[in-house]
């Protein structure tokens, strides 16, 4: 092991579940009795072959029968770039189709992970083409880039389900928020544009400012709890994640798992400074 596995493996352990799927499955286990959701992200992107990409699918298609044989409350995560997005647009399309055709077999639903900036488009194009005849696909849309509000209507019109985050790319002023206080306004302006159309938004976020002004936005527009559902991620700000679901609201926890883990916690980490403050302060917190 080198040391710098040796140095981020106990950080590590509190944010992915393991490296096999039957370790996602025994947490998923543990939150569902908790009286929390789930969703599972298979880490590995940006696969180099093709060979790569069908292993992705592969293993995905595996975990889809696990979470079914084991009768967990768990929907799974995926990036396209884990699908071949950079080596064939086609490629990836008749990859997730696989997925989702699998996932409909057993009434499940997978969400296509947002990747940096260069991807958004690229992402949205395969989402926008499946979803026509696939409606257990759903997209994410990062609040710090400008064209958000646009996509958001555009998905709106479409009936989607979006999950709304904050973005964790290193993106250029040019297309994105730079300032937490414009990225928060714009994530709220979103939201609730969300939360109106009704279409089963996730809000995920561990921002309480904003999981408050959620509730309080929901309780005034008697938007009903089951309509939507908040989403954090594993190992972060448990204690709050307890408090949501003991309220009433639907909670999905994101757990990544897989051998990935250690190039997965490094580009985290490097990505953008922000996102080393974020865990470092929640490190702190449960």
């Amino acid at each position: 092991m080198s040391l710098l596995s040796r140095i981020l493996t106990p950080f590590a352990k509190r944010f992915i579940a393991g490296e096999r799927a039957e370790d996602a499955i025994r947490v998923a286990k543990a939150l569902n009795e908790k009286g929390m959701k789930v969703t599972l992200d298979i880490l590995g992107e940006d696969v180099k072959t093709e060979e790569e990409a069908y292993k992705a699918v592969n293993s995905y298609l595996s975990l889809l029968e696990l979470i079914n044989k084991e009768k967990v409350d768990a929907n799974v995560s995926l990036k396209l770039t884990q699908l071949g997005l950079d080596l064939d647009t086609n490629l990836c399309a008749k990859n997730l189709e696989k997925i989702l055709d699998k996932a409909k077999t057993y009434n499940n639903f997978v969400r296509i992970d947002m990747e940096g900036s260069a991807y958004t488009q690229k992402t949205l194009n395969i989402f926008h083409k499946l979803h026509q005849t696939h409606k257990n696909v759903g997209v994410v849309i990062q609040a710090y880039l400008f064209r958000s509000e646009k996509d958001i209507q555009d998905l709106i019109k479409e009936g989607c389900r979006v999950r709304l985050c904050k973005g964790a790319y290193k993106e250029p002023q040019t297309i994105a928020y730079k300032d937490k206080k414009d990225v928060d306004s714009n994530y709220i302006r979103l939201m609730e544009q969300l939360l109106i159309a009704n279409n089963y938004p996730a809000i995920a976020t561990h921002d309480e400012k904003i999981i408050n002004h959620t509730k309080k936005f929901v309780g005034e527009h008697k938007i009903r709890n089951n309509s939507f559902e908040f989403q954090m991620l594993y190992g972060i700000r448990s204690r709050l994640q307890e408090k949501l679901a003991n309220e009433g609201h639907n909670m999905r926890i994101y757990v990544p798992f897989g051998s990935h883990w250690l190039p997965y916690t490094v580009r985290r980490l490097r990505e953008r400074k922000e996102n080393i403050l974020f865990v470092a302060k929640n490190l702190l917190k449960k």
